[in-house]
């Protein structure tokens, strides 16, 4: 009984890609130090819209790539994704990014996300609310509570931080939607062309909005580390990154995906404290605990119960079957 095409495990791209992406807060913070936030965000998805359009040229089909023509309908459907999960998730990042540090954006999206897709899933009764994962959702919700009373009320706090930390709440809102659009976004389009669609649509957005700053950039004035550091982002942790998570939703469906995103708040934390010496206040990781806690417990509950058969994850499953055997 195949599954995908592909040798690999769905589990394993996706591990890669919270790596990327764990990794990425802080590079993207050490852009944004020299950058205005919405030229950071352009080179950033600008430089993925392009690796992503030489792909088939280069690689052609080793790369999941499909032959044939897509329909406007089906392209359609990740190009309007593309601004909400590249356009307006990177706004809201990287403006946050100018504000608060890159531990809190570690923090608040990729635990956030899965609250807020089980959140959603429960809220259209496409899973069920048992006490367990009610309990969980609101756990963490508190622990965000907790968090932002920590942002406002410590040394390490400032108003200035706490709306960095609002723009990141945004950005995982932005993202729960785009993990939630997955199976329907690659309907019909295989994973390749529909992270292409979507990052060049949201690309394109953020050049628009990019545009006054650019002539204000001293471009031959910029150390050697920030170009190392938007070329990574580019390639790694958003044209590689995406592509393999798209893969990944179509494989096991977004709520499996979602619970990934536990992975990324260590891989952060370790990059931020390494490379950009920031700290979390005593009451901010605390509210990290609980949140993260919560959001777990939340998470697991459902993945639990799902195992054991219920009507939602077999259609979902099957639904990324009958995708991932059509790309």
């Amino acid at each position: 009984m195949t599954r995908t095409k592909a040798p690999t495990s769905p589990y394993l791209l996706l591990s890669i890609t919270m790596v990327l992406w764990g990794s990425a807060f802080s590079s993207s913070k050490s852009v944004v130090e020299h950058l205005p936030h919405s030229v950071a965000a352009l080179l950033r998805f600008g430089g993925a819209a392009l690796a992503l359009l030489m792909v088939p040229a280069l690689f052609g089909k080793r790369f999941g790539g499909a032959k044939g023509k897509v329909s406007p309908r089906a392209a359609g459907r990740p190009a309007l994704a593309g601004i909400v999960g590249v356009f307006a998730y990177n706004g809201f990042f990287f403006w946050g990014l100018s504000l608060a540090p890159s531990l809190d954006a570690g923090i608040l999206i990729p635990v956030m996300s899965p609250v807020l897709t089980s959140l959603f899933l429960l809220l259209t009764r496409r899973e069920r609310a048992s006490k367990v994962r009610l309990a969980g959702l609101g756990l963490g919700l508190v622990g965000a509570a907790i968090f932002f009373l920590g942002v406002g009320g410590s040394a390490h706090g400032s108003p200035t931080r706490l709306a960095g930390d609002v723009l990141f709440l945004l950005s995982a809102v932005c993202w729960a939607a785009y993990t939630l659009a997955g199976p329907r976004v690659l309907a019909g389009v295989d994973p390749l062309r529909a992270t292409t669609y979507a990052t060049c649509a949201g690309a394109l957005l953020l050049g628009v909005v990019a545009a006054p700053d650019l002539p204000d950039v001293d471009w031959s004035g910029l150390p050697s580390a920030v170009w190392l550091n938007a070329a990574y982002l580019a390639l790694g942790a958003a044209a590689v990154a995406n592509l393999l998570y798209y893969r990944g939703v179509a494989a096991v469906g977004p709520a499996s995906a979602s619970l990934m995103m536990f992975t990324v708040p260590v891989v952060n934390t370790v990059c931020g404290t390494l490379f950009l010496g920031e700290t979390f206040g005593p009451v901010q990781a605390v509210g990290a605990l609980v949140l993260l806690a919560g959001a777990v417990l939340a998470a697991l509950h459902g993945r639990l119960a799902r195992r054991k058969g219920t009507p939602f994850v077999a259609e979902e499953e099957g639904r990324g079957r009958r995708v991932v055997e059509r790309c």
